[in-house]
């Protein structure tokens, strides 16, 4: 599926906020004191890691809000996989405005990039099989939103976007409705009928019950491969299979050989290391 970017007006509060973080209440001091008003430069946003690039919308979008007269030109746009030394954008124009952005432009576009990278990397690994790989609500406040994309970009999926998205039932809902009966039923009646309803189960034993309640999915939580492989035979095409817990590059080929439909993993969007970018002026 093509990759869709983000409207500018849901990438733009998140770039001018940084922005201004950064600018503080006197502006670039270091910038505005060395280079001249009217110098002009060109720069190179250029990979120094192999891996998958995020975040050039809004990367771009620093640069314009800080000086309209830069200029950015995409080579290797979002979605696309890059080595050392890869060319990713031209950023041409006033230098003052290219130095004071610099940060924010490249804080945005190594982060997204890093979790784009992480997310390929686990796609790549369960190449093969049916599951899809998918983020979770483990995301930085604030960014959730581009964190998501960047998911997306390295060729996974999403789930929930927020608490509003669809029902999803955990242990601790369960405990304190008294079980899994109530907590179900509690939530299909409190609920529109285009709502989805998910509930996590940890043993094959809770799996049963959950589906005589013909509940939509099944968060299937910290079993091993052959539980996986019991609980996907149980659920026969009856319920979407979500499997979560400790996945890796390592561990997620035997994860979806137990022919799960999702894999979700929290540490893509709260642990994915950086990217490694660099912005060099060209002389």
């Amino acid at each position: 599926m093509p990759l869709t970017p983000l409207a500018t007006i849901m990438i733009e509060p998140l770039v001018r906020a940084a922005l201004l973080e950064d600018l503080g209440r006197a502006g670039d001091l270091t910038t505005d004191a060395i280079v001249p008003a009217g110098h002009r430069a060109t720069t190179v946003l250029a990979a120094r890691q192999p891996g998958v690039v995020a975040g050039l919308d809004l990367a771009a979008l620093a640069f314009r809000l800080i000086d309209p007269a830069i200029t950015v030109t995409v080579e290797r746009p979002d979605g696309a996989e890059v080595s050392p030394g890869t060319m990713i954008a031209v950023a041409e124009g006033p230098a003052r405005g290219l130095l004071t952005a610099e940060r924010t432009a490249l804080n945005f576009l190594c982060r997204l990039s890093g979790v784009a990278t992480a997310t390929a990397g686990l796609v790549a690994a369960v190449r093969g099989h049916k599951a899809q790989i998918v983020c979770t609500r483990k995301t930085t406040p604030g960014l959730r939103g581009i964190e998501k994309y960047a998911v997306r970009a390295g060729g996974g999926g999403n789930h929930r976007f927020g608490l509003d998205d669809a029902v999803l039932i955990k242990d601790n809902h369960v405990a304190i409705a008294g079980g899994i009966r109530p907590a179900v039923e509690r939530a299909r009646a409190g609920v529109g009928h285009m709502v989805k309803i998910e509930l996590e189960v940890d043993t094959l034993a809770q799996l049963e019950e959950a589906l005589g309640l013909g509940v939509d999915a099944v968060l299937l939580d910290n079993m091993t491969p052959d539980e996986l492989r019991q609980a996907v035979a149980m659920v026969g095409g009856r319920a979407v299979t979500e499997a979560s817990g400790r996945v890796t590059p390592a561990t997620a080929p035997a994860i979806a050989a137990a022919g799960v439909d999702l894999i979700s993993v929290g540490w893509l969007t709260h642990s994915a290391p950086v990217l490694d970018i660099g912005l060099d002026f060209r002389a």
